[in-house]
């Protein structure tokens, strides 16, 4: 049953979301923090060069607000906020040197990298210290099945580095169209949410938060997008889906009702892998794979259902047998 509270911070952080960005977007245009498209990527994205990016700071600060009023009843959304906001911060950082800063590469890969293994440090010690059952796994389409003990929850703080470090990229490649991420990461979201209230997880004020947070969001990002949410929005949604997941002992979910950013994930790696083996070849089009069907003749607006759609029927599938 949806509580008050779960509503409460729906909307909430709706209306954070909504009324930041229409102060948000011309504060970033007048600070020149606009978007850069590469001249070899797809064409009709170079008209988008100059539209205000780091929109996510707007859905940082709405999850944040909206969830920390409930942390005190909800004391398990602590670590997913550990998460959402450890990979936001990083996000932001970078975004700040690449469009503030006008340092094109950003953040260097090794200091990615290892901020990003030093927030999932922060996470599992949390874990460890709090709450060990975060570091259980339920089964998908079991009656139930969690595996657990000692030695598991080892295997599983190794493993977490590849999950979480993993899902957060896949979001960060999935944010390439318009509302792309924003739409996929709701109904991820939507179904975390759902999955906290059947199971007692107790996390449902942050998944609806981030749920309100998007919506608000979607209402300028939609194609055309007025604003992006760049990688402060990107990242820690990212480590909002890691996080959910692992307080609600789904990580391996992460496969299903986000198979859409493990796809993306895949498609970058198979891509560059294939293109250094034979020489300059391709498999796709372009990669993440969202531009393989851009290139092919798909709209940004179809390519967003179909993602979504696909998405939707994920969720629901991972549903079958789940209690």
């Amino acid at each position: 049953m949806i509580t008050i509270d779960t509503l409460a911070a729906v909307f909430l952080s709706f209306g954070i979301s909504a009324l930041i960005l229409p102060f948000l977007i011309p504060f970033l245009i007048r600070l020149k923090v606009g978007q850069t498209e590469r001249k070899e990527g797809v064409q009709s994205h170079l008209k988008k060069a100059g539209t205000p990016t780091m929109g996510g700071i707007a859905i940082l600060v709405s999850v944040l607000i909206s969830s920390v009023v409930f942390a005190v009843r909800y004391p398990r959304i602590l670590p997913v906020l550990v998460l959402t906001l450890g990979f936001g911060i990083i996000g932001f950082v970078d975004d700040y040197l690449k469009v503030v800063l006008r340092r094109s590469d950003g953040l260097l890969p090794k200091q990615k990298m290892a901020g990003q293994i030093v927030v999932t440090l922060i996470f599992l010690l949390y874990a460890w210290l709090r709450d060990p059952a975060c570091l259980d796994w339920r089964i998908p389409f079991t009656q139930g099945l969690v595996l657990s003990g000692f030695a598991f929850r080892i295997f599983a703080s190794l493993a977490a580095f590849v999950i979480i470090i993993g899902t957060v990229n896949g979001v960060n490649f999935t944010d390439g169209l318009d509302g792309l991420a924003a739409s996929v990461t709701s109904v991820t979201a939507a179904f975390f949410c759902y999955a906290s209230m059947v199971t007692g997880g107790g996390i449902e004020p942050v998944c609806a938060a981030v749920c309100g947070a998007l919506m608000g969001f979607l209402l300028f990002n939609v194609h055309p997008a007025k604003v992006f949410m760049g990688d402060t929005g990107s990242l820690a949604l990212g480590g909002f889906v890691a996080g959910a997941a692992y307080v609600l002992q789904m990580p391996v979910f992460i496969a299903i009702v986000g198979l859409i950013y493990l796809v993306e994930v895949l498609s970058v790696m198979i891509q560059v892998t294939y293109f250094k083996k034979t020489g300059g070849k391709r498999i796709f089009r372009m990669a993440p794979i969202h531009h393989h069907f851009e290139l092919g003749g798909w709209s940004e607006t179809r390519i967003v259902a179909v993602f979504t759609i696909i998405t939707v029927l994920l969720c629901l599938a991972a549903l079958i047998r789940f209690e």
